[in-house]
C-alpha cells in the first residue's frame, strides 16, 4: 500500500508521501535513544506538565484535527471530534496518575535480611508502536500517554492511509515541550517494521491490528526476545436474555454495530438473542438499523460514512454474498452504495450456519450477524466459540446471570447492560487470537517497564548479608 491519503468517501487521493529511507529511519532511532537518555531523568512533575500541554493542544485545534481524521479514514466529523476529547482526557489522567501508578512498591524487608527492599518501576527505552487507521489517533494516544510519563519514548509506524494523522501527532509533542526524538512518526512500510524491531537500541512492540499482523511482530519480536502487547481482531458476542430491557438493548446495539462505520475490533458483530424475545429484538433491531442515515461524513446528520479502504468494502461485500449463497437471510441493507468512494449500508444478516463465513470471521464493517438460541448455556456457547477473545456484551436484568457472565464469557472485558468501550482507568486487551497485555490504567503503563528490585543491606559485617542464599 502506497503512503498516501485518500478520500474514503470519493476515493480520489489526495496527498502522497515519499516512504523514509533505511538511512532516515536510523536516524531517527538514534534521536529516539538520545531522547530516552533524557526523557528518563525527568520527573513525573515535569513529563505530566509536557502531557498537559499535548492535551491543551488536542482541545484547541479539535476541530482541525478531526476533520483530517474524517478526510483520511471516512468516521463521522462528529465521531472524529469526539475522538480528539478523549485523546486529551486520558492524556490528563495519565498526567495525573502515572506516578502513583508507578511508585515504589515496599516489601517485607525483615522477611529478606534487608533494612529496606522493593519493587520499582522503571522505562525500559524506546518502544516501536504499530499502530491501525480507524481510531487513528486514540489508538496512537492510548499508547504514548502512559509510554512517555514513564520515560520511554515512542517510535510510531502508523497505518499506511492516515499519514498526515502522523505527521500531526508526531508535532504534537515536541510543540508540548517533550525532547527532541521523544515521540517519532516513521513513513515507512509494513516491510521496514522487521528490520526497526531488529535495532538493539528498540526495546519493545505494541500493535493494534490484524491477526496476520500480531503474529509477524510477536515472531520477529520472539527472535529478539523483545516484549510485545497485541490487540488484535474481535468479534464480540452480544448476548440479550429474556429479562433485558429489549428497546434499551436495541438502541445500544445499533450504536455498538455502528460505531466509526462498524470498523472497530470492540464492536459488537455477532448478536446472540434468546428465543423468548429475539422477534422482538429483532424487530426493534432492523427499524433502528434501517433508519441509520448513510452519507457525507463530514455532514451533521450523517449516522454511517464510508469504509476506509476498497479492500475493507470489498471483503465485507463478500462475507454477506458467501452467507446468502449459503441460506442466510439479509434483514436490511446488504448491497453496496452507489457512485463513488467505499460506501456499505447496516446490514442485518440472520440464519447464519457454521459453513459461512460470516460464522467465524470478524466483519469489519457495519454488518450485524443475528443469531438465536433457547438457554444461557447455549449463549455462552456460541459467544465463546469463536477464536477471538477482546469484548463481551451481556443484557440482562437478573443478577444470578450476570454473574455468571462475567466468569463464563472467554474475553478480555465483559460489559454487563452497556456498550463495550475502552477507558483510560479500566485495563484494556483480549484473550485467545484477540491478543495479550494490556493497555490503559496501572497494568498498561507497566507493560513497557523494568519491574526492577532493589535490596539494601544494613552494610556492616556482623549479619549474613545478601549473598547467604543461592537463587
Amino acid at each position: 500500500m502506497s503512503i498516501a491519503t485518500t478520500n474514503p468517501a470519493t476515493g480520489q487521493v489526495l496527498k502522497t508521501f515519499d516512504p523514509m529511507t533505511s538511512e532516515q529511519v536510523d536516524a531517527a532511532i538514534g534521536r529516539a535513544a538520545a531522547a530516552f537518555d533524557t526523557l528518563r531523568r525527568t520527573s513525573f512533575g515535569q513529563r505530566a506538565r509536557w502531557l498537559t500541554a499535548a492535551a491543551d493542544l488536542l482541545d484547541a485545534e479539535r476541530d482541525q484535527v478531526a476533520r483530517l481524521m474524517t478526510t483520511e479514514m471516512g468516521k463521522t466529523l462528529a465521531a472524529a471530534k469526539a475522538e480528539v476529547t478523549k485523546c486529551a482526557d486520558a492524556a490528563r489522567f495519565y498526567a495525573a496518575h502515572a506516578e502513583a501508578y508507578l511508585a515504589d512498591e515496599p516489601a517485607d524487608a525483615a522477611q529478606v535480611g534487608a533494612v529496606k527492599a522493593y519493587a520499582r518501576y522503571r522505562p525500559i527505552g524506546p518502544v516501536l508502536a504499530v499502530m491501525p487507521w480507524n481510531f487513528p489517533l486514540w489508538q496512537v494516544m492510548r499508547f504514548a500517554a502512559p509510554a512517555l510519563m514513564a520515560g520511554n519514548v515512542g517510535l510510531l509506524k502508523h497505518a499506511s492511509n492516515v499519514p498526515q494523522t502522523a505527521l500531526f501527532l508526531d508535532e504534537l509533542f515536541r510543540r508540548a515541550g517533550f525532547p527532541a526524538g521523544a515521540f517519532q512518526a516513521l513513513l515507512v512500510g509494513s516491510d521496514a517494521v522487521e528490520p526497526i524491531l531488529g535495532d538493539p537500541r528498540v526495546r519493545a512492540a505494541t500493535l493494534t491490528g490484524s491477526e496476520p499482523a500480531g503474529r509477524a511482530i510477536a515472531a520477529a519480536a520472539g527472535r529478539q526476545i523483545k516484549k510485545t502487547v497485541l490487540e488484535l481482531g474481535g468479534s464480540d458476542p452480544f448476548v440479550v436474555m429474556p429479562s433485558a430491557d429489549i428497546a434499551l438493548a436495541a438502541q445500544v446495539a445499533t450504536t455498538a454495530r455502528c460505531q466509526n462505520n462498524g470498523q472497530s475490533c470492540i464492536a459488537a458483530k455477532r448478536f446472540i438473542v434468546h428465543a423468548d424475545v429475539y422477534d422482538a429484538f429483532c424487530d426493534e433491531f432492523v427499524a433502528r438499523m434501517s433508519a441509520l442515515k448513510v452519507g457525507d461524513p463530514m455532514a451533521d446528520d450523517t449516522d454511517v460514512g464510508p469504509l476506509a479502504t476498497d479492500r475493507g468494502r470489498d471483503t465485507v461485500e463478500e462475507q454477506v454474498a458467501d452467507a446468502v449463497a449459503k441460506g442466510a437471510r439479509v434483514l436490511c441493507g446488504g448491497q453496496r452504495g452507489e457512485g463513488g468512494g467505499w460506501w456499505y449500508p447496516p446490514t442485518v444478516v440472520a440464519d447464519l450456519r457454521p459453513p459461512m463465513r460470516m460464522w467465524a470471521e470478524e466483519v469489519f464493517g457495519p454488518v450485524a450477524g443475528l443469531f438465536r438460541v433457547t438457554s444461557y448455556d447455549e449463549a455462552v456457547e456460541l459467544a465463546n466459540g469463536t477464536s477471538y477473545g477482546l469484548g463481551a456484551n451481556a443484557w440482562t436484568t437478573d443478577a444470578g446471570e450476570q454473574e455468571r457472565f462475567a466468569e463464563d464469557l472467554d474475553a478480555g472485558s465483559v460489559f454487563v447492560n452497556g456498550m463495550t468501550t475502552s477507558y483510560p482507568q479500566l485495563p484494556f486487551g483480549g484473550v485467545k487470537n484477540s491478543g495479550y497485555g494490556r493497555e490503559l490504567s496501572a497494568h498498561g503503563i507497566r507493560e513497557f517497564c523494568n519491574v526492577k528490585t532493589v535490596w539494601v543491606g544494613e552494610g556492616k559485617s556482623a549479619g549474613a548479608g545478601a549473598g547467604a542464599h543461592s537463587e
